[in-house]
């Protein structure tokens, strides 16, 4: 705790400056949420992904979203709208594209999802992220204490604009895969908190000391062990899926590689720079002792 008003200022900082990122900036939204042209196609044999990729970034389609459909020899590809284009014209080049390299290649499939459906998607997705930060602020109200509740729940907003500050910052791409990564964050986050939470409300009850100071900080000193060993092996799963789980998962287990870090520092110094705000004390930790009723004579 000897460098928190140092680390405090900084993640105020960090705050600050990822919300002008995204009130100026914006994300770079996805075709999840922009909507596009998706085109299915079948190869008598297995697709090779890495140079339909190659061959739609030479045509100009660098945009494209490309995955497999069901079996190795089909694959789905979807591009933003094109500018002076209708939606069919772009499935026909897109098709065209991919003939010239892939041989008897047959189109099973081309819709348009227009913006309308994406702006639909980005309001409730907006709001989904809302009720989980909701719920969990209810959640550790009644389990803890008030104090507990802002602190932790700021906590979580801490770490959700961060990520997506560097999101609008580094202009990735921010679709479902992210969004979902941004909701298990949450979760993520949370349960590190309520583990240095529970041990400071136990030492709390239980010790003599009554300096707010020291007994946080020996809470955090005594499940530091454990927040780091399991951010350490949740990484390790996470590189692993960033380096091998294909195109798809890179953009989840980016975010969730910053996450983690921020989450794993935000349990750390901003739970416990909020509650030293709010005047976190020993009597908010008492447990009120049960009335005695008078016996009747």
């Amino acid at each position: 705790m000897g460098i928190r008003k140092v680390l405090g200022t900084l993640s105020i900082c960090l705050v600050v400056a990822s919300i002008i990122l995204l009130a100026t900036r914006g994300l770079n939204l996805g075709l999840d949420f922009t909507g596009g042209t998706t085109v299915v196609v079948e190869a008598p044999a297995d697709i090779d992904i890495a140079q339909v990729r190659q061959d739609l970034e030479e045509a100009g389609f660098s945009d494209a979203v490309v995955q497999q459909y069901g079996s190795a020899r089909d694959i789905s590809v979807r591009v933003a709208p094109q500018e002076g284009m209708e939606a069919d014209q772009v499935g026909q080049n897109v098709y065209q594209t991919l003939s010239g390299g892939i041989d008897d290649l047959q189109l099973k499939q081309v819709e348009f999802v227009g913006p309308q459906v994406g702006d639909e998607l980005r309001d409730q997705s907006g709001l989904a992220m809302l009720m989980a930060l909701g719920l969990m602020l209810v959640y550790v109200w009644f389990r803890f204490s008030n104090k507990f509740g802002i602190a932790t729940v700021a906590a979580l907003l801490h770490d959700v604009i961060i990520v997506l500050g560097l999101f609008s910052l580094v202009r990735w791409p921010f679709d479902l895969t992210v969004l979902a990564a941004v909701l298990a964050l949450i979760g993520y986050s949370l349960n590190d908190s309520i583990v240095v939470a529970d041990r400071i409300r136990e030492n709390f009850r239980n010790t003599r000391e009554t300096d707010p100071h020291v007994i946080v900080n020996g809470a955090i000193s005594e499940t530091l062990s454990r927040t780091i060993n399991t951010s350490f092996t949740t990484i390790l799963v996470l590189v692993a899926l960033f380096f091998f789980g294909g195109e798809v998962m890179r953009a989840f287990s980016e975010a969730l590689l910053v996450g983690i870090f921020v989450g794993t520092y935000s349990s750390i110094y901003v739970v416990a720079n909020l509650l030293f705000t709010l005047g976190v004390s020993k009597e908010d930790f008492l447990i009120p002792e049960k009335e005695e009723i008078d016996e009747m004579p």
